[in-house]
């Protein structure tokens, strides 16, 4: 890369071109800025990017959530493209595994917890803490293993009841919320891509940044950081940047197709989840096969052999005969890497702050920015790019309203 010249301050950088980077650069460039992003891999997505080949599968975020900030901003853009909803009769399907038996209904306590306001919830209080309260001790398991799918954590229960009702209440709205990009969201990261390109911004795939590289692109305008928490703590020297986030086992497989296979497994015996994601998108995978997703999260020594034998456990009771079925499988651990999570007393008010000075912006998932799941990133990502236009001077040329509200949690 070579060295930058200017001093001047009128060029908007955007640093990762995942979900949050994407939408920095977008909002900067329709604010009428000059923008560069850069990315270190060869193709842009981060954790939106979805596996090559037969079997489409992603790393980070599955769903849309169609009452979020994030489908309307797409949307708006023409952006949103082909999404899938639950199919009805796939809804149907929908089963718990409760005292080691799978079941069509969750506990009724559940679903009465389903509908409690999120705001009557407290910030200081553990959510089993309240859940007990409202719905019994077994009604409040149940609903933490069960929202255990929005979270990627092994204790929600000790988590913020706010914040987890929050996404409990969101996870549980009828009709479902979730929207699932057709193809993937490869499809989707490959249309703002196209929009930003469209707008002006100069994309750099390849683009190794470290922290000289940095200082460099800072003294000719705003820097938006949007990596991974753990890349920003290094490539801006700042051991404050930390936030806890959840660590979970990530199992996928392709099994043959078998009439009568579940849509969705949820185990509320233990946090657990599996999803056959061909049910909404059948593209996912080859013809005759079913792509199935699952996550098992995992406490901070529990090694990753737990993680995969409660998802086996899972497999045996929902998809019978899955092992001989099975035509392909691959499973990671993600540690630190699922977004943040709320302890009693805080909020993402807390999080690292988006403004860190000297013309630094952060984005991503575990910054202090609201939303469910991917739409953090995507909040966070708008409002750094948001307040580097302000830094930079504002622009005379064309404007565009976000068109979403920051405070929606």
């Amino acid at each position: 890369m070579e060295r930058i010249q200017s001093n001047t301050r009128t060029h908007i950088h955007v640093i990762g071109g995942g979900l949050a980077g994407l939408t920095a650069a977008i909002t900067a460039a329709e604010s009428g800025a000059r923008v560069t992003l850069y990315e270190g891999h060869r193709t842009l997505g981060g954790r939106a990017r979805t596996a090559d080949g037969p079997y489409r599968t992603n790393e980070g975020p599955h769903a849309l959530y169609h009452r979020g900030p994030l489908c309307t901003w797409l949307a708006r853009r023409g952006l949103l493209g082909p999404v899938a909803s639950v199919p009805l009769l796939e809804g149907l399907r929908f089963r718990f595994r409760r005292a080691g038996a799978l079941r069509a209904l969750p506990p009724a306590a559940l679903l009465r917890l389903s509908r409690r306001n999120p705001r009557t919830a407290p910030v200081d209080a553990t959510f089993q803490e309240w859940a007990a309260g409202q719905a019994g001790d077994e009604g409040a398991r149940a609903a933490a293993r069960f929202v255990a799918a929005a979270l990627f954590h092994h204790d929600p229960g000790a988590l913020s009841a706010r914040f987890v009702q929050e996404r409990f209440s969101r996870l549980t709205s009828l009709p479902p919320e979730a929207r699932y990009p057709v193809g993937g969201w490869a499809r989707l990261v490959e249309r703002m891509a196209g929009h930003a390109r469209g707008l002006g911004v100069a994309v750099e795939t390849g683009a190794r940044i470290d922290t000289r590289t940095l200082g460099e692109l800072a003294r000719t305008g705003p820097v938006t950081v949007a990596t991974s928490l753990d890349a920003a703590r290094v490539l801006l020297d700042d051991a404050s940047l930390t936030w806890e986030s959840g660590r979970t086992v990530l199992v996928d497989l392709a099994v043959r197709t078998r009439r009568g296979d579940p849509f969705i497994v949820s185990d509320l015996d233990a946090p657990g989840w599996l999803e056959r994601f061909t049910a909404q998108d059948p593209g996912l995978a080859p013809s005759g096969e079913q792509l199935l997703q699952g996550q098992f999260p995992v406490g901070p020594d529990v090694p990753r052999a737990e993680g995969t034998a409660r998802a086996e456990q899972l497999l045996d009771l929902g998809f019978p005969g899955w092992r001989e079925r099975t035509t392909w499988r691959s499973e990671a651990l993600a540690d630190g890497r699922t977004g943040a999570v709320d302890r009693p007393g805080t909020t993402w008010r807390d999080r690292p702050a988006i403004v860190r000075g000297d013309g630094i912006f952060l984005a991503g998932d575990q910054v202090a920015a609201p939303g469910l799941l991917s739409e953090v990133s995507f909040t966070s990502g708008l409002e750094a790019a948001l307040l580097a236009v302000k830094d930079a001077g504002g622009s005379s040329g064309r404007r565009s309203g976000s068109g979403v509200d920051l405070n929606r949690t």
